[in-house]
Protein backbone atom coordinates (compact mmCIF):
# COMPACT_ATOMS: atom_id res chain seq x y z
CA UNK A 1 0.00 0.00 0.00
CA UNK A 2 2.86 2.34 0.88
CA UNK A 3 4.43 1.69 -2.52
CA UNK A 4 1.17 2.54 -4.30
CA UNK A 5 0.87 5.85 -2.42
CA UNK A 6 4.49 6.68 -3.22
CA UNK A 7 3.89 5.85 -6.88
CA UNK A 8 0.85 8.13 -7.14
CA UNK A 9 2.62 10.97 -5.31
CA UNK A 10 5.58 10.66 -7.65
CA UNK A 11 3.24 10.59 -10.64
CA UNK A 12 1.44 13.69 -9.34
CA UNK A 13 4.74 15.54 -8.91
CA UNK A 14 5.87 14.59 -12.42
CA UNK A 15 2.56 15.78 -13.89
CA UNK A 16 2.84 19.13 -12.08
CA UNK A 17 6.46 19.61 -13.10
CA UNK A 18 5.98 18.54 -16.71
CA UNK A 19 2.89 20.72 -17.12
CA UNK A 20 4.81 23.72 -15.82
CA UNK A 21 7.78 23.05 -18.10
CA UNK A 22 5.54 22.42 -21.11
CA UNK A 23 3.59 25.59 -20.46
CA UNK A 24 6.75 27.69 -20.32
CA UNK A 25 8.18 26.04 -23.41
CA UNK A 26 5.03 26.21 -25.53
CA UNK A 27 3.16 29.22 -24.14
CA UNK A 28 1.77 31.41 -26.90
CA UNK A 29 2.65 34.74 -25.36
CA UNK A 30 0.99 36.58 -28.26
CA UNK A 31 -2.41 35.45 -26.91
CA UNK A 32 -2.14 38.10 -24.22
CA UNK A 33 -2.35 40.81 -26.92
CA UNK A 34 -5.25 39.27 -28.87
CA UNK A 35 -7.59 41.79 -27.28
CA UNK A 36 -6.85 45.51 -27.50
CA UNK A 37 -5.63 46.92 -24.20
CA UNK A 38 -8.07 49.83 -24.47
CA UNK A 39 -10.93 47.30 -24.25
CA UNK A 40 -9.73 45.79 -20.98
CA UNK A 41 -11.00 46.48 -17.48
CA UNK A 42 -10.17 44.87 -14.16
CA UNK A 43 -13.14 42.47 -14.50
CA UNK A 44 -13.97 40.02 -17.28
CA UNK A 45 -16.22 37.00 -17.83
CA UNK A 46 -15.08 33.86 -19.61
CA UNK A 47 -17.28 32.50 -22.45
CA UNK A 48 -20.09 30.13 -21.34
CA UNK A 49 -19.79 31.26 -17.72
CA UNK A 50 -23.56 31.43 -17.16
CA UNK A 51 -24.15 27.88 -18.42
CA UNK A 52 -21.56 26.27 -16.12
CA UNK A 53 -22.39 24.41 -12.92
CA UNK A 54 -19.29 25.22 -10.87
CA UNK A 55 -19.16 28.96 -11.46
CA UNK A 56 -16.08 30.62 -10.00
CA UNK A 57 -15.20 34.19 -9.09
CA UNK A 58 -11.41 34.34 -9.22
CA UNK A 59 -10.10 37.54 -7.73
CA UNK A 60 -6.96 39.00 -6.22
CA UNK A 61 -4.30 41.69 -6.21
CA UNK A 62 -1.18 41.92 -8.37
CA UNK A 63 1.79 43.39 -6.51
CA UNK A 64 5.05 44.87 -7.70
CA UNK A 65 8.14 42.71 -7.13
CA UNK A 66 8.42 44.06 -3.57
CA UNK A 67 5.29 42.10 -2.70
CA UNK A 68 3.68 45.17 -1.10
CA UNK A 69 3.00 47.86 -3.71
CA UNK A 70 -0.12 47.24 -5.85
CA UNK A 71 0.69 47.02 -9.56
CA UNK A 72 -1.73 48.88 -11.83
CA UNK A 73 -2.31 48.39 -15.57
CA UNK A 74 -1.00 44.81 -15.49
CA UNK A 75 -2.63 42.55 -18.08
CA UNK A 76 -3.57 39.09 -16.83
CA UNK A 77 -4.74 36.48 -19.33
CA UNK A 78 -6.16 33.03 -18.55
CA UNK A 79 -7.21 30.04 -20.62
CA UNK A 80 -8.53 26.71 -19.43
CA UNK A 81 -10.16 23.43 -20.40
CA UNK A 82 -13.90 22.88 -20.10
CA UNK A 83 -15.59 21.03 -17.23
CA UNK A 84 -14.61 17.69 -18.78
CA UNK A 85 -10.93 18.61 -18.96
CA UNK A 86 -10.97 19.16 -22.74
CA UNK A 87 -9.72 22.31 -24.47
CA UNK A 88 -12.41 23.75 -26.75
CA UNK A 89 -10.27 24.84 -29.71
CA UNK A 90 -11.68 27.36 -32.19
CA UNK A 91 -10.38 28.94 -35.39
CA UNK A 92 -10.25 32.57 -36.48
CA UNK A 93 -8.79 32.99 -39.96
CA UNK A 94 -5.61 30.87 -39.83
CA UNK A 95 -5.24 31.08 -36.06
CA UNK A 96 -6.34 28.48 -33.52
CA UNK A 97 -7.23 29.51 -29.98
CA UNK A 98 -8.74 28.17 -26.77
CA UNK A 99 -12.37 29.26 -26.50
CA UNK A 100 -12.41 29.49 -22.72
CA UNK A 101 -10.08 32.45 -22.25
CA UNK A 102 -10.28 35.90 -20.74
CA UNK A 103 -8.30 39.11 -20.15
CA UNK A 104 -8.22 41.73 -17.40
CA UNK A 105 -6.10 44.80 -16.63
CA UNK A 106 -5.54 45.63 -12.98
CA UNK A 107 -6.95 48.84 -11.54
CA UNK A 108 -5.07 51.45 -9.47
CA UNK A 109 -5.23 49.12 -6.45
CA UNK A 110 -3.81 46.18 -8.42
CA UNK A 111 -7.14 44.35 -8.24
CA UNK A 112 -8.56 41.98 -10.83
CA UNK A 113 -11.57 39.65 -11.09
CA UNK A 114 -12.44 36.83 -13.49
CA UNK A 115 -15.86 35.21 -13.64
CA UNK A 116 -15.08 31.73 -14.86
CA UNK A 117 -15.71 28.11 -13.80
CA UNK A 118 -13.81 25.26 -12.21
CA UNK A 119 -12.16 23.34 -15.06
CA UNK A 120 -12.22 19.58 -15.25
CA UNK A 121 -9.20 17.32 -15.33
CA UNK A 122 -8.86 14.66 -18.01
CA UNK A 123 -8.51 11.60 -15.79
CA UNK A 124 -7.51 9.41 -18.75
CA UNK A 125 -4.16 11.18 -18.70
CA UNK A 126 -4.00 12.06 -14.97
CA UNK A 127 -4.51 15.69 -15.94
CA UNK A 128 -4.90 18.07 -13.02
CA UNK A 129 -7.63 20.70 -12.85
CA UNK A 130 -5.75 23.78 -14.03
CA UNK A 131 -6.08 27.36 -15.21
CA UNK A 132 -3.21 28.59 -17.38
CA UNK A 133 -2.25 32.25 -16.78
CA UNK A 134 -0.01 34.72 -18.62
CA UNK A 135 0.89 38.12 -17.22
CA UNK A 136 2.33 41.32 -18.62
CA UNK A 137 3.34 44.41 -16.67
CA UNK A 138 3.66 47.71 -18.61
CA UNK A 139 7.47 47.68 -18.62
CA UNK A 140 8.01 43.92 -18.89
CA UNK A 141 7.57 41.18 -21.50
CA UNK A 142 4.73 38.71 -21.06
CA UNK A 143 5.51 35.52 -19.21
CA UNK A 144 3.70 32.43 -17.94
CA UNK A 145 2.79 32.05 -14.28
CA UNK A 146 2.60 28.67 -12.59
CA UNK A 147 -0.79 27.14 -13.35
CA UNK A 148 -3.59 27.71 -10.83
CA UNK A 149 -4.56 24.39 -9.23
CA UNK A 150 -7.55 23.39 -7.10
CA UNK A 151 -7.60 22.22 -3.51
CA UNK A 152 -10.35 19.65 -4.09
CA UNK A 153 -8.48 17.93 -6.94
CA UNK A 154 -8.04 14.28 -5.85
CA UNK A 155 -4.69 14.08 -7.66
CA UNK A 156 -3.23 16.62 -5.23
CA UNK A 157 -2.28 14.33 -2.37
CA UNK A 158 -0.71 15.58 0.86
CA UNK A 159 2.74 14.38 -0.18
CA UNK A 160 2.35 15.99 -3.59
CA UNK A 161 1.45 19.29 -1.97
CA UNK A 162 4.53 19.19 0.28
CA UNK A 163 6.81 18.52 -2.68
CA UNK A 164 5.14 21.23 -4.72
CA UNK A 165 5.52 23.74 -1.88
CA UNK A 166 9.26 23.07 -1.80
CA UNK A 167 9.60 23.46 -5.57
CA UNK A 168 7.21 26.28 -6.29
CA UNK A 169 4.51 28.59 -5.01
CA UNK A 170 2.03 26.95 -2.60
CA UNK A 171 -0.43 29.81 -3.13
CA UNK A 172 -1.10 28.53 -6.65
CA UNK A 173 -3.57 26.04 -5.09
CA UNK A 174 -6.96 27.75 -5.10
CA UNK A 175 -9.36 27.01 -2.23
CA UNK A 176 -12.79 28.13 -3.46
CA UNK A 177 -15.54 28.74 -0.92
CA UNK A 178 -19.23 29.13 -1.68
CA UNK A 179 -20.52 32.69 -1.21
CA UNK A 180 -23.93 33.87 -2.38
CA UNK A 181 -24.34 30.91 -4.72
CA UNK A 182 -20.93 31.19 -6.42
CA UNK A 183 -17.52 29.73 -5.63
CA UNK A 184 -14.97 32.42 -4.74
CA UNK A 185 -11.19 32.03 -4.73
CA UNK A 186 -8.39 34.55 -4.17
CA UNK A 187 -5.04 34.46 -5.91
CA UNK A 188 -2.61 37.28 -5.18
CA UNK A 189 0.35 37.59 -7.56
CA UNK A 190 3.77 39.18 -7.12
CA UNK A 191 5.50 40.29 -10.30
CA UNK A 192 8.94 38.95 -11.08
CA UNK A 193 11.95 41.24 -10.99
CA UNK A 194 13.89 42.07 -14.17
CA UNK A 195 16.60 39.69 -12.92
CA UNK A 196 14.08 36.86 -12.51
CA UNK A 197 12.77 37.49 -16.02
CA UNK A 198 16.27 37.42 -17.49
CA UNK A 199 16.66 33.88 -16.11
CA UNK A 200 13.47 32.57 -17.76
Amino acid sequence: MKNIITFFCTLCFIVITQTSVAQKANADYSAITDRAEAQLSNTDTIPDFRSKINQLKLTGIVYQSDGVTPAKDVILFIEQPDENGNFDLRHADDNRYVFHRSWVKTDADGRYTFYTFVPGGDRRFNQLQQIFPLIKAPTQPAYALETFLFDEDPLLTRTCRKRMAKKGDPTRVLKPTLKDGILVAERHITLKTDLDLAEL
